[in-house]
């Protein structure tokens, strides 16, 4: 059984491995494609929607505002990359606007089962 340390040192290193390979897919001229192909919009929701879930267990003393303002970033840094010519990628301001709503989708729900997790100050 994993302690929390430990259980938090296992997240920091999925969220970089997944941040890393999200980054990765995002520049490669020919990224590999899926099974049944499950399109653009969906890949980014997915991807977001992971690095949000595996920063907060990574980073719980972050805010998650913070947290969110950063996978936006990360979201937009993907966007300039694709703008690159030779990569023959295509930016959209509307993966992004997926990127930032998977992510705080997720982290607002986190952000609920936080708030009825902690006690109450009465």
């Amino acid at each position: 059984m994993l302690r929390p340390f430990q259980l938090q040192r296992f997240a920091i290193i999925l969220f970089w491995s997944a941040a890393t390979f999200a980054l990765v897919m995002a520049s490669l001229q020919n990224p590999i494609a899926l099974p049944s192909d499950p399109g653009d919009k969906f890949k980014h929701i997915i991807a977001f929607a992971v690095l949000a879930l595996l920063g907060a267990l990574a980073y719980p003393g972050v805010r998650l505002l913070t947290l969110l303002l950063g996978l936006s970033v990360f979201g937009a840094l993907i966007e300039l990359i694709q703008l690159i010519p030779s990569l023959n990628r295509t930016s959209d301001w509307e993966d992004l606007a997926a990127d930032i709503l998977a992510a705080a989708t997720v982290l607002g729900a986190i952000f609920v089962v936080r708030r009825i997790r902690k006690p109450s100050a009465a």
